[in-house]
């Protein structure tokens, strides 16, 4: 994503998008209201595209200190609500994290030079067992057409554990989490270090975000002390980070999908409980740039159907809320399609684009509820059935992926 320009014009298009979308108000109350019931208005990520013609609002994440996310007496629902709630964009961002920064810059740098390493030993880094979910992927993925998705590449590792599990029987069975990382040790051994580093302070940062995640939700529903987001999250095993690079463009002005929002990367919602997401960096012939094309960056559909671009700053990190929470927090917490779109234009030849995500994820033999309202992936989930969190990775996995033979 683009670091922040035009600050006046983004603040004035995200107190007019606000008021006329959100309807969010300073007034509100400090307990959550009750959770969007009427699942008509929900959204799903089917054909979601918008002519690049009409002019789409331009909205500033919430931001929160890292400062004011430390003080466990700090009152942050009106926050948490504004940017995980029923009104808002499912995204939110945390200012001022020491040392992010620079391990930001340090990982995101060694991406395009891991896409430029030989066929060969890109291949001995790939693990189809866990379907390219450990290592290096690229080309694996489906999303939207069913196409293979060439634009990216991705390489996937734990941040936190590098053998999750020896037992066989579980690595056999869910193989996307239960597998051990692939590191370049040879070829470029400076990405484990890096990797682990930058995943480590995300992993940090969201956990705190997940406490006062859970003092607001707790004022709307009935929570056990470890059914609490922070603590499903502090003693699971199946976080993920996923270092992106998005190939340059050959032809940056062709007509084919000018007019879709998901040119970079297709629409869809974070499984997960809690996506950590840094700003992207852009590149030209191996220096760094500023992004070409003001309207790239990343797209989230709100509840009302609005398409909106959602901008925070390069050395702030965002935090995206994922299906498990909205469905372990019965809605009060909800998560929203997004996708990022490519820069165009002659600007914009030649120029990849790299950032890093941490996938914060319950523990694969966590249980999960679904209620019969539950709008998500109805197709694949019966109502008022109990999958753990492995189960239900793994159905979505045979949908986004070739099925696990």
């Amino acid at each position: 994503m683009p670091s922040l320009q035009y600050k006046s014009l983004l603040h004035y298009n995200s107190l007019l998008f606000r008021n006329q979308f959100l309807n969010v108000s300073a007034a509100s109350p400090p307990s959550p209201p009750p959770p969007n019931r009427n699942l008509s208005c929900r959204i799903t990520s089917q054909s979601m595209s918008c002519s690049s013609e009409t002019p789409l609002p331009t909205l500033r994440t919430v931001t929160i200190t890292y400062y004011e996310l430390k003080d466990k007496d700090a009152d942050l629902s009106l926050k948490i609500e504004e940017g995980f709630g029923p009104n808002g964009l499912g995204i939110l961002s945390i200012t001022d994290v020491p040392e992010f920064p620079s391990l930001r810059r340090n990982l995101l740098r060694l991406s395009s030079r891991l896409a430029a390493l030989p066929e060969d030993v890109k291949k001995e880094l790939e693990d189809p067992q866990s379907r390219y979910n450990f290592g290096w992927s690229h080309g694996k993925e489906q999303l939207e057409s069913g196409k293979p998705d060439l634009l990216k590449s991705s390489f996937y590792a734990n941040p936190l554990i590098d053998v999750p599990t020896n037992d066989a029987y579980l690595i056999q069975r869910y193989p996307s989490y239960c597998g051990a990382n692939i590191w370049p040790q040879a070829a470029l051994p400076e990405l484990e270090v890096a990797f682990k580093a930058l995943g480590k302070l995300i992993f940090d940062v969201g956990l705190m975000v997940a406490y006062h995640c859970d003092q607001y939700v707790s004022r709307g529903m009935k929570m056990q002390k470890d059914e609490g987001l922070e603590q499903i999250l502090l003693r699971s095993r199946c976080h993920k980070g996923r270092l992106l690079y998005y190939f340059p463009a050959q032809l940056s002005n062709h007509e084919e999908n000018s007019d879709s929002m998901s040119s970079w990367c297709g629409w869809h919602t974070d499984h997960g409980s809690l996506t950590g997401l840094t700003c992207a960096m852009f590149k030209r012939n191996d220096v760094e740039i500023s992004c070409p094309d003001s309207a790239a960056g990343l797209y989230i559909r709100t509840r009302s159907g609005e398409i909106v671009k959602a901008t925070f700053g390069e050395n702030e990190i965002a935090y995206q809320i994922g299906e498990t929470t909205e469905i372990l927090s019965q809605g009060y917490l909800c998560a929203t399609p997004h996708c990022v779109r490519a820069p165009k234009g002659k600007e914009a030849s030649g120029v990849g684009r790299s950032t890093f995500a941490l996938f914060m994820q319950p523990d694969w033999d966590e249980k999960l509820k679904f209620s019969e309202d539950f709008y998500i992936h109805k197709e694949l989930i019966p109502s008022n059935d109990s999958l753990t969190f492995g189960e239900y990775s793994e159905t979505l996995l045979d949908k986004y992926y070739h099925k696990k033979t």
